[in-house]
């Protein structure tokens, strides 16, 4: 058996080069995410700054501690604060008067100080009313302690959603391609069991060849991997989606993970057509060597069938339940996967009535239309590459762009100013004559969900409530803007308590409370950037980083000038800010777009590499039918095109599904349902696919013709 196995990939290697690039790049890709994945586990040990040269920092609390319960049992839960509350007067007073003191100088009360002295000693001192930070703990009073778990969080996220989307496709192409391979074997087949071969030996045969492709190109694909992954590092650190200090770390298991997925894929790919080609007789194969029949067995058709209404329920639920869902970016990107999974299991079910939808005219016309048609399984082992490749790159950039544009229109329109300043910190600013100013900031609120959850909810601080209400233009479902006061809250119809006139018990920034207050309006959920409100009162810390302002004229404009931001128009700022995280989103995109053109381009080649060597004698027939060299390379080049066609055409279908279900999701928020077919792009990627299908099919034409 070893001696055929070998025999056999040494004599049909160029069948064999095809799997064997797609199955080594696919475990080199998932070999470099596994490795990056793996670095965002862990953050490198950073060096205090702030208080770099004290060996003690003494911090006020950072963290809101509420009880609650889990089963019978409560429980003691911790939520980050905005940021630390002051350290005790009573513990400062007490710390200077024996020992050296560092306090950051911004004029207020320190919520850190440094002390020059022994960490038992301070700790007796100090008791319960601060917290002792020594060593690397000292980090938490810097600046945004958190930026680089936020930064890791992030990146996890993206990597981990293009391993899957990685995984999907190599899994998807590696097994089509061996499928397809197996099905172009069927005489070969045939001969084997006129000769005398068993069912079982037929299948070991094919098995033992996927296992040896596998491993070696498993193994090449971990070595690629370990190359890649520096890489992949530094083009996220340069693209802004990584920190600066992010590198691969040393961890084993990706190779482990992408080896085996490598070698199970491979297996897994021959398994079926295996058993199929088992099954036959030595006439029935020879019989049918050249006739699609059989071109949907009962296992593909059911999982086909699975994976489509799984994903069609999947969406509906989500529209139905949780439609702010739809506008992650987690739920767009993987979730059209079990659709497009199950559109290309059931794609030779669509290929027959597809290509009779077009009208092909002439002899030329009519060959590519019939033999289309006829070669079911050829033409969907072409479609269904370019069907994923259309639907990832209709739905992932669809979806964005609609959710981006939906948040620029949602933001302009919850907006009567004419002007908007943006930046960190601005100046107060009176309002002129004629003039409405309004100014807010960023801070936080914390309320119970039930009495198993605290929930960190990002709220914006308004410091003249009335102008708020004159300026903004907010979706409120019930309650009035004008009713907000210091003893007030506006909510988004995600609180638990949100009737106008029940009291909610909240919790502020800085970890104080409870305070009870009243609901004064209840606001839709949008896109995700409605509410809650509150008033400055109950906002401690907070700083202004936004001024909304209407009518006074120059005098007007002369005053936002003076508050240190960046003064636009309404509509520049809308466009503004919906362009801050678009660079990185993109490149994101992009890696997983880039990802599934490439294995298309791969299958598509060797499908069709493969496809046309086998059609010698068919070629052969239309040339002693009086075909010219020309119009045969037409036929087998239209037949190609014609598959591509087919593959868009069901993945717009796809795109269609999943941005029509996501605009219905808008709707249902009260947010602008902005569409946004990507048409550049989804034309450009069926491009490409058409140029390289076209090539490797003309080529081996060319020569069988000659």
């Amino acid at each position: 058996m070893l001696t055929v196995v070998l025999t056999g990939l040494r004599a049909r290697w160029a069948s064999f080069l095809g799997g064997f690039v797609a199955l080594a790049l696919g475990v080199g890709l998932l070999t470099t995410m596994g490795l990056g994945l793996a670095a965002t586990f862990e953050a490198p040990a950073r060096s205090p700054e702030r208080f770099s040269s004290s060996p003690v920092v003494v911090m006020g609390s950072d963290r809101l501690v509420l009880d609650v319960r889990r089963g019978p049992d409560l429980v003691s839960v911790a939520r980050p604060l905005d940021r630390p509350q002051p350290v005790d007067d009573e513990v400062l007073r007490a710390l200077k008067a024996r020992w050296t003191v560092t306090a950051p100088g911004d004029g207020g009360p320190p919520a850190a100080v440094g002390v020059d002295a022994p960490a038992a000693e301070v700790r007796a001192l100090v008791g319960g009313r601060a917290q002792v930070l020594t060593g690397a703990e000292r980090v938490r009073a810097d600046p945004d302690p958190e930026r680089d778990a936020r930064a890791l969080t992030s990146l996890n996220a993206l990597l981990g959603t293009s391993g899957g989307v990685t995984a999907f496709v190599s899994v998807f192409v590696v097994a089509s391609t061996f499928a397809f391979a197996v099905a172009l074997r069927r005489r070969e087949f045939g001969l084997l069991r006129t000769a005398g071969a068993t069912p079982g030996q037929v299948r070991r045969l094919l098995l033992a060849e996927a296992a040896a492709l596998g491993v070696l190109a498993s193994a090449t694909g971990c070595a690629l991997g370990s190359l890649g992954a520096p890489l992949l590092a530094r083009t996220l650190v340069d693209g802004g989606l990584a920190p600066a200090w992010f590198t691969i770390g040393t961890a084993s298991w990706p190779f482990h993970v992408a080896f085996w997925t490598g070698t199970t894929v491979a297996l897994a790919g021959a398994v079926a057509a295996s058993r199929r080609a088992g099954r036959v007789g030595p006439t029935a194969a020879l019989r049918e060597a050249d006739v699609d029949t059989d071109v949907l067995p009962l296992g593909r058709a059911l999982l086909g069938t699975g994976l489509l209404l799984a994903g069609a329920g999947l969406l509906a639920w989500t529209y139905a339940t949780e439609p702010s869902e739809l506008l992650k970016r987690k739920t767009y990107t993987t979730l059209p996967l079990l659709l497009t999974g199950g559109v290309a299991l059931l794609s030779p079910l669509l290929v027959r009535p597809v290509s009779r939808l077009l009208r092909l005219r002439g002899a030329v016309g009519t060959l590519v239309r019939e033999n289309s048609a006829a070669s079911v399984r050829r033409t969907a082992a072409v479609a269904a590459p370019v069907l994923v490749t259309v639907a990832l790159a209709g739905t992932l950039f669809g979806a964005s762009a609609g959710v981006t544009r939906a948040r620029e229109a949602e933001a302009r329109e919850q907006t009567a100013a004419a002007y908007v300043v943006a930046g960190e910190e601005l100046r107060a600013v009176a309002a002129p004559a004629g003039a409405v100013v309004s100014a807010t900031g960023a801070t936080s609120v914390f309320v119970r969900d039930g009495d198993e959850a605290v929930v960190k909810y990002g709220a914006r601080a308004v410091a003249d409530p009335a102008a708020f209400a004159e300026l903004a233009r907010l979706p409120v479902v019930a309650g009035d803007l004008r009713d907000l006061d210091d003893r007030s809250i506006v909510v988004n119809e995600e609180f638990e308590r949100r009737r106008v006139g029940e009291t909610v018990e909240v919790w502020r920034a800085d970890g104080s409370g409870p305070v009870r207050l009243r609901v004064a309006a209840v606001l839709a959920l949008g896109t995700g950037d409605n509410g809650p409100y509150v008033t400055r009162a109950n906002a401690p810390g907070s700083a202004v980083d936004r001024i909304d302002a209407r009518g006074g004229g120059a005098a007007t404009a002369r005053a936002l000038a003076a508050s240190g931001g960046t003064v636009r128009t309404a509509d520049a700022w809308a466009e503004a800010e919906r362009r801050t995280d678009a660079p990185r989103n993109r490149l994101g995109m992009v890696l997983v777009l880039g990802i599934a053109l490439v294995y298309t381009v791969i299958g598509l080649a060797n499908t069709l590499l493969m496809a046309t060597s086998v059609r010698g004698g068919e070629l052969a027939s239309l040339r002693l039918a009086g075909a010219t060299r020309s119009q045969i390379l037409r036929v087998v080049a239209g037949e190609a095109v014609l598959a591509v066609t087919v593959g868009a055409a069901l993945g717009l279908a796809v795109a269609a599904a999943v941005l029509g279900t996501l605009g219905a999701g808008l709707a249902a928020l009260s947010a602008p349902a902005v569409l946004a077919v990507p048409w550049s792009l989804v034309g450009a990627s069926a491009a490409v696919c058409a140029v390289v299908a076209v090539a490797a099919s003309a080529l081996p034409a060319w020569r069988l013709t000659r």
